[in-house]
């Protein structure tokens, strides 16, 4: 398909070059409840396909993607669509309708950008064009406002919704583990008694009430008994402690969570309000124990794609000899972006990617220095002490490297260490798919 220039009547024309069009077919399907009815994303390449034969239109790349598009720039693909037109690998987009391509004035007056820079030739949708023209590009903003409105209602709606089904008792979210949600369409919201496993969770509150049963001790006893969530899964350490933390368990919860707002629920509580009370008296002892070991690394990360914090959780994986292993990952804390597709990462991988640029980082080397002598001081009275070693044959700390001893100690210390070590470092340090690099 080509697009030529007409000369005004009695001027004389000059021949205008053709415009090869060339078609980006994007498909999208929103993961947003009130979009599921829209056309699955096979079935609109399958019906873009047929329109593209029977009107000759020439497809060069395929792209699809299952994102939401109420908030701007957060669409990998679309960003990527963006990217290639600019960089004119094609010059049309083919997709099934507006609001496929944008339901929010940001990305949207980027579609149309890039029109008025002669990089989008043509939009096709199933039954409407949109060309470089004041009256197609109109056309196609009132589109994208209009789907912004009803997305705006739609979430105004929907939050009212469930406000009052919080204020009705009923908890507007899916039912924690103890609990299951009610398959009768008409009872929204309402949950029951999961007699499988709610016995279970009551003894979990018992046992560190009344046992002294730390976090760890609870996931132990969980695993010996086989137990699993609805989904047939092991619960992990992080769920345990949200699951202790949970006031639903009781009778009552908060919604939304942080906003201040509780209610009391229809559902039948599996623990009364003495028993979670005293067993949170009991975690806030152990709460306190677990302030001295921090994770190394939180502090000092950021996410490189959303800029948030990094935040750490321990994971044990439970071997064949009965025996365990702990682990530390690391992620994103998805603050600023709740879409962020940072992966989560391992500790020791971390440290792997701290060896070869903390040559480069900027330290507070007299705080080092500090701990060196500290250290060396340390085993010197081990030397002399224990082992009867004349100190006139140890190295001297004047001779040790700052950096060398950091990444000795980043390797080998303590989770302290560790701290106290990467807490010299002023560089900014991010973190993007288990890469380390500096900001």
């Amino acid at each position: 398909m080509t697009y030529t220039t007409t000369a005004p009547s009695g001027a004389t024309a000059k021949p205008a070059s053709p415009v090869r069009l060339l078609y980006c077919l994007y498909a999208r399907k929103s993961t947003e409840q009130e979009d599921k009815q829209v056309l699955s994303i096979d079935s609109q390449i399958n019906e873009m396909e047929k329109m593209a034969m029977a009107d000759g239109l020439e497809i060069v790349v395929k792209k699809k993607e299952s994102h939401s598009a109420k908030e701007a720039g957060q669409r990998p693909v679309f960003n990527e669509i963006v990217e290639e037109l600019r960089q004119g690998k094609y010059n049309g987009i083919l997709t099934w309708a507006p609001d496929r391509i944008a339901r929010n004035a940001g990305d949207l007056g980027r579609i149309v950008d890039l029109m008025d820079q002669k990089k989008l030739v043509e939009i096709r949708t199933y039954g409407q064009k949109f060309t470089n023209t004041p009256n197609d590009k109109f056309m196609l903003m009132i589109l994208g406002s209009q789907a912004k409105l009803e997305n705006d209602n739609k979430v105004i709606n929907v939050k009212r919704g469930l406000r009052t089904r919080a204020a009705m008792g009923l908890r507007p979210s899916m039912a924690p583990t103890g609990y299951l949600n009610s398959k009768n369409k008409d009872e929204k919201c309402q949950v029951l008694v999961d007699s499988k496993r709610a016995p279970i969770i009551k003894e979990m509150f018992e046992k560190v009430a009344n046992e002294n049963y730390s976090g760890r001790k609870i996931y132990k006893w969980l695993r010996e008994t086989n137990f699993k969530n609805k989904n047939g899964k092991y619960v992990t350490l992080g769920n345990i402690y949200r699951m202790l933390r949970m006031t639903f368990y009781y009778g009552v919860f908060e919604y939304p969570e942080g906003s201040g707002e509780w209610y009391t629920g229809k559902h039948t509580p599996i623990i009364s309000r003495e028993l979670f009370e005293a067993m949170q008296e009991k975690i806030k002892v152990e709460k306190k124990k677990a302030y001295g070991r921090e994770f190394a690394f939180t502090r000092m990360l950021h996410c490189a794609y959303c800029e948030s914090g990094i935040t750490a959780e321990e994971k044990i994986k439970e071997l064949k000899d009965g025996g365990s292993n702990a682990h530390v990952y690391y992620r994103c804390t998805k603050v600023k972006n709740r879409g962020c597709p940072n992966e989560s990462v391992k500790e020791s991988i971390l440290i792997d990617e701290v060896m070869p640029i903390i040559d480069k980082m900027s330290m507070d080397k007299s705080e080092l220095k500090k701990k060196l002598e500290e250290e060396v001081a340390r085993y010197a009275l081990f030397q002399t002490g224990v082992l009867g070693v004349d100190l006139g044959q140890s190295k001297k700390h004047k001779d040790i490297s700052i950096k060398t001893f950091a990444k000795h100690m980043l390797r080998h210390g303590t989770m302290l260490q560790k701290r106290e070590v990467l807490s010299c470092i002023k560089s900014r340090i991010l973190l993007k798919d288990k890469k380390l690099s500096l900001g």
